[in-house]
């Protein structure tokens, strides 16, 4: 009899905790001034999986970069924790010279002379042909849905199997004489026209702009410069710059080869190996989980969608493999579309049911204490100076686009109880600020409320 009373009263207490919980979150939306139904909220004990709280959680929905959490974890999944990015050089029967791109989103054209140096130094100075094996992700540079006036974002460069030099480049530009024309000038040289309607003034505000429809090789740059500043643009034909790199290359190294170089993939023997250039995925772990980077996801997912397919690499592929990866896991992807890797794309639609469900099977899994310091704490990566108020307690991915905030992760309360959650906002008329304001409200009443 005892045991039936503390049962009954544990309830009870739960079920009054669990209301003043949902009733703190009504309260906190309803002060927000953001409409409810742009709104969707889920959150889940890790424990048990039990749904604490929900709004609108199987409503389809834009999750911005918060889609990397589920995409890159899948592609790491499939790669395997020890996997490495590899570029390399090397040298068939006939004294030919085959370059093997790994899409390795870290290699950088110093590392690209690099190879070429260890070919001089084995005396391989005059091939006889030289070939590139470019097939580990298909000829798709740019995502299903990306806005085209998004061209010039440093933050969106175009990814394939020639990244280099993070596909960007560097545009610098000094000041000169007051109200007379700034100086511009590049790092490196690419074949690129600059309208310069740029001026030394009291301030450094400067705008570049590109019109792509007339020519993409023209930059326009306004506005004025007070001190020298960089800008980081992206390049707009990797395969292009990739190219100008590597004949920098031979030149430097003094590799006598003048030719041209075609596509082809690397024999499968009569190989020997001259130089590999390997970065490892733990890199790309912090790169994307951390600080959100677009290209490495993107180049991420689609190399796990080559492995798991036996293929090159697509956006296609990629999704497969996410399908399959989910169908292991017990998890429904009915509900949910996916056509990029890193949710720069609101053609992805996500379910917040669908996401706390993904965390809670991933905090189960063997390697989930050291994955879980991958997620951004209080203060660091693309939670810089937010929520400060949990301090170690959380763990989350981030997702900003125009109109729509989210976040998802792992929240320990004060009852010591883990839970998942996400929280996507999705609405035009509130601002970035609020809906962030929002997302920490929510967040307090589940840390201090269950």
């Amino acid at each position: 009899m005892r045991k039936i009373i503390l049962t009954i009263l544990l309830l009870i207490v739960t079920t009054f905790t669990g209301q003043a919980f949902g009733n703190t979150i009504n309260k906190a939306i309803a002060d927000s001034g953001i409409n409810k139904s742009a709104i969707s909220i889920s959150i889940k004990d890790v424990s048990t999986g039990a749904t604490v709280y929900e709004l609108n959680s199987k409503t389809p929905t834009p999750p911005a970069s918060t889609l990397k959490l589920v995409t890159f974890t899948s592609a790491l999944n499939t790669l395997g924790k020890n996997y490495e990015f590899t570029t390399g050089l090397y040298k068939g029967l006939n004294n030919e010279l085959y370059l093997k791109l790994g899409a390795d989103p870290y290699l950088t054209a110093k590392e690209l002379n690099k190879l070429f140096e260890s070919a001089r130094l084995k005396n391989i100075i005059e091939p006889k042909a030289i070939y590139i094996d470019d097939m580990i992700l298909d000829t798709n540079e740019w995502g299903e849905g990306w806005q085209w006036d998004d061209d010039l974002n440093p933050l969106m460069p175009k990814f394939s199997s020639y990244n280099i030099d993070s596909n960007l480049l560097d545009v610098v530009i000094s000041p000169t004489t007051l109200n007379e024309p700034a100086q511009i000038s590049m790092k490196v040289f690419y074949p690129t026209t600059f309208m310069n309607y740029a001026t030394t003034g009291n301030e450094n505000n400067i705008k570049l702009s590109r019109k792509n429809y007339i020519s993409p090789d023209i930059i326009t740059v306004e506005g004025t410069v007070k001190s020298q500043i960089t800008k980081k643009i992206p390049v707009n034909y990797p395969k292009r710059y990739f190219g100008m790199r590597l004949e920098n290359a031979l030149r430097s190294e003094k590799i006598d080869y003048y030719d041209a170089i075609a596509q082809r993939r690397v024999p499968t023997r009569d190989i020997t190996t001259i130089e590999e250039i390997k970065h490892p995925i733990s890199q790309a772990q912090t790169a994307v989980l951390k600080n959100s980077n677009n290209m490495i996801a993107e180049t991420v997912f689609k190399l796990a969608g080559g492995k798991y397919t036996g293929s090159t690499g697509s956006i296609e592929n990629a999704v497969q493999m996410f399908n399959a990866y989910c169908k292991n896991n017990g998890l429904n992807t009915s509900d949910i579309k996916i056509v990029d890797g890193s949710g720069v794309s609101k053609n992805n639609l996500m379910t917040s049911d669908f996401m706390t469900g993904f965390l809670v099977k991933l905090a189960a899994t063997n390697d989930f204490a050291e994955y879980k310091t991958s997620l951004p704490t209080s203060n660091e990566g693309t939670l810089a100076n937010r929520m400060l108020y949990f301090k170690d307690n959380l763990r989350a991915k981030t997702g900003t686009l125009a109109d729509i905030s989210a976040i998802t992760g792992y929240l320990t309360a004060k009852s010591g109880k883990t839970y998942a959650f996400n929280i996507m906002i999705n609405d035009a008329k509130s601002k970035a600020s609020d809906k962030k304001m929002l997302e920490e409200y929510i967040l307090r009443a589940l840390y201090n409320n269950y």
